[in-house]
């Protein structure tokens, strides 16, 4: 039988900083999955950038995000997200 497993949130989670001020939580960190938490205050964004491998999705918990890629920006409102194929240029930003 599987052990039980302790619960994980950004109190529990490895922080770090990023960007302008940006944080970030570890939630799952393996070989085969990383689920992180990130925040990015207003006016924020990172730099653009592709995995080779990794497929990337993002979930907005709150706010708005802006996501660029190539020339193309999409919205994506607080509950939905979207799905960067691996090898997409893309832009996270926080135009709010």
């Amino acid at each position: 039988m599987e052990s039980l497993k302790t619960t994980i949130s950004t109190g529990s989670a490895a922080h770090y900083v990023w960007g302008q001020g940006c944080d970030g939580w570890h939630l799952v960190r393996t070989n085969q999955l990383s689920v992180i938490e990130e925040r990015m205050p207003p006016g924020t964004h990172e730099v653009p950038h592709h995995h080779p491998v990794a497929r990337q999705f993002f979930y907005v918990l709150q706010g708005t995000l802006t996501m660029v890629m190539g020339e193309q920006a999409t919205t994506v409102a607080a509950g939905t997200g979207i799905e960067i194929n691996p090898g997409t240029i893309h832009q996270a930003r926080n135009d709010a």
